[in-house]
């Protein structure tokens, strides 16, 4: 993914802005996400690193990408800044949320940062482990992989920070 400094949108070839929902990488990464089924999704940073809202935008850009191959909204929740009092009522809107029969992302901070962050991971069907290539610690990573549970992850993705200048 090539990133345009002054858009949010990808450059495609043509020099053309390209929401980044429409780009072959998300949209790959999107269907294989599919593998499993799902309504909760926690998306994990491998470790500390990368941008603050690295989650929140990789959440928002999946979603997206989601919306136009699914007839429904996917909701995004914002759980990078989550605190202990407040674990309760958010997990309580997910499960709403599946309830209703909607899919929900939850954008996570990295669990060596914030340990609710792992609780809420346990309560999603899946997480996402997001890396940012050669900016996060791989001995992190691993540690992340086993607070959560190894069988809770449904992929790993690697993005460069290049990916996010602009956006």
């Amino acid at each position: 993914m090539s990133a345009n400094q002054n858009s949010t949108a990808l450059v495609t070839r043509r020099g053309l802005a390209l929401e980044p929902w429409h780009d072959v990488n998300w949209q790959r990464l999107w269907l294989s996400l599919q593998a499993r089924p799902w309504s909760a999704l926690a998306i994990v940073p491998a470790s500390g690193g990368g941008p603050p809202d690295l989650t929140v935008k990789i959440a928002v850009t999946l979603a997206r990408t989601g919306m136009i191959h699914l007839p429904a909204p996917i909701h995004v929740a914002d759980g990078t800044d989550l605190n202990l009092s407040g674990v309760a009522d958010f997990l309580e809107e997910v499960k709403q949320c599946q309830l209703a029969g909607d899919r929900i992302i939850t954008a996570l901070a990295p669990v060596t940062e914030n340990p609710i962050s792992e609780v809420v991971a346990q309560h999603a069907d899946c997480s996402l482990l997001c890396v940012m290539f050669e900016s996060m610690s791989s001995t992190e990573a691993k540690l992340t992989i086993a607070r959560i549970g190894k069988e809770r992850f449904i992929g790993s993705t690697i993005f460069r920070p290049a990916d996010f200048l602009g956006k």
